[in-house]
């Protein structure tokens, strides 16, 4: 055939399947992919979660008979007992971003750094108040500490954007500063808690930052990780700033041991169907003995809730991701948090992973629970490893009630 005709034959072949490419390429994303409600790209690559997905209270738990319900991406509550739905995992520091639209006369908030049931706004909790003005704590205050009267119209949505950060306390309401305290004896660790006192409340977007996290990796070298020349994956520094492990099986573990913490960091697996991940709480020295949360992007049948071996964000052996929601290639962004015996995991801004360990205590976490410190490793799977990890940053939880307090 001539060189042109071929070329004219090629190119209009091109043209005809380059449709079909991009229309595949876009069917896999949406089937991989998962909208986090309320958080753009860059947010989620910047350290954001969301707490509510939108569909279900998954992470989330209702603590008295009240009507807690999804309805069209909100959580609604209209009547029932006085009290909380609360999340499943304690925080200490952090950003938080809540939607929310109240009636004329609802009586409802937010609670921050909250006992499941607590006691009083003045010494258990933080109870950022959502109220008409003619409440002792109009929408906006601190039940029992700081009153505030905004301007704050029923029926619309508004947005609170909230610092809890050692003992500040900053609140926004749609943008404008309209509380802000010290307490020196701070609370530490809390759930955040929906309450429902009368009325009907809805809420949306509960998105959140972990804040006073600290980098364990300087991007520079493995400065503070202990190597194991003697087993098969070779970790390398690259230019770019990642930690890049090739072959294995094998580990790279931190010098320093952590009992109950958040961490965030990237990860990427440069291949398909790859398996790694992240050990903690693992017996120093030892051989990738810790809890295993999951690195592997497979599906099967292209159903994202269907993981292959386990899915990225898993407790491995314990509990399965309920859905895949990064991909291999692409950077994807890890948030664990482990206190006590409860674990979450975010992949993404997305929860998939609530797991409880009710074993009995053992010093091995593969034979019971473990709550000691322990360190943390990055996994060499085996030959086919070829996985980077990037910004990997932590921060030990608080106890509860640093200062013991009595009302």
């Amino acid at each position: 055939m001539p060189f042109n005709r071929c070329y004219r034959t090629l190119k209009s072949l091109a043209v005809a399947i380059l449709p079909l490419v991009l229309m595949t390429a876009s069917l896999t994303t949406a089937t991989y992919g998962q909208e986090t409600p309320g958080l753009s790209p860059a947010e989620i690559e910047d350290g954001w979660i969301s707490l509510f997905d939108g569909k279900s209270l998954y992470g989330w738990r209702v603590m008295t008979k009240t009507d807690w319900k999804v309805v069209d991406g909100t959580i609604e509550v209209t009547s029932g007992e006085i009290g909380l739905l609360c999340t499943t995992t304690q925080f200490a520091d952090y950003l938080l971003r809540v939607d929310f639209q109240a009636d004329e006369k609802t009586n409802s908030g937010v609670f921050l750094r909250t006992s499941p049931s607590p006691k009083s706004p003045t010494y258990d909790c933080y109870e950022l108040n959502i109220a008409p003005p003619s409440n002792a704590y109009p929408t906006g205050s601190l039940v029992g500490r700081d009153k505030v009267t905004p301007e704050c119209t029923p029926g619309e949505w508004h947005t609170f954007e909230i610092r809890c950060q050692g003992p500040l306390i900053e609140v926004k309401l749609d943008g404008e500063v309209v509380t802000t305290r010290e307490d020196k004896d701070y609370l530490g660790k809390g759930f955040i808690g929906l309450q429902h006192n009368g009325g009907k409340v809805r809420f949306r977007n509960i998105c959140l930052k972990p804040l006073g996290l600290k980098s364990i990796f300087n991007g520079k070298d493995l400065t503070g990780w202990k190597t194991y020349p003697e087993m098969d994956t070779e970790f390398t520094v690259t230019e770019a700033g990642e930690i890049h492990a090739k072959n294995g099986p094998g580990q790279l573990e931190t010098e320093q041991a952590f009992a109950n913490f958040v961490l965030q960091m990237q990860a990427k697996t440069n291949a398909e169907n790859l398996n790694s991940g992240v050990f903690f709480r693992c017996i120093p020295g030892d051989k990738m003995m810790g809890y295993e949360s999951q690195i592997h992007n497979g599906i099967e049948a292209e159903d994202p809730t269907k993981p292959l071996d386990s899915g990225t964000g898993a407790i491995f052996r314990r509990t399965v991701a309920r859905r895949v929601v990064s991909q291999d290639n692409q950077w994807l962004t890890k948030t664990l948090i482990a206190d006590g015996g409860h674990i979450s995991v975010w992949v993404n801004g997305y929860q998939v992973t609530d797991w409880t360990d009710q074993r009995k205590p053992n010093e091995n976490p593969r034979r019971g629970l473990r709550v000691e410190a322990g360190t943390i490793m990055l996994q060499g799977h085996d030959p086919t490893t070829d996985v980077s990890f990037r910004d990997i940053h932590i921060q030990e939880l608080p106890a509860r009630w640093p200062v013991q307090r009595t009302p």
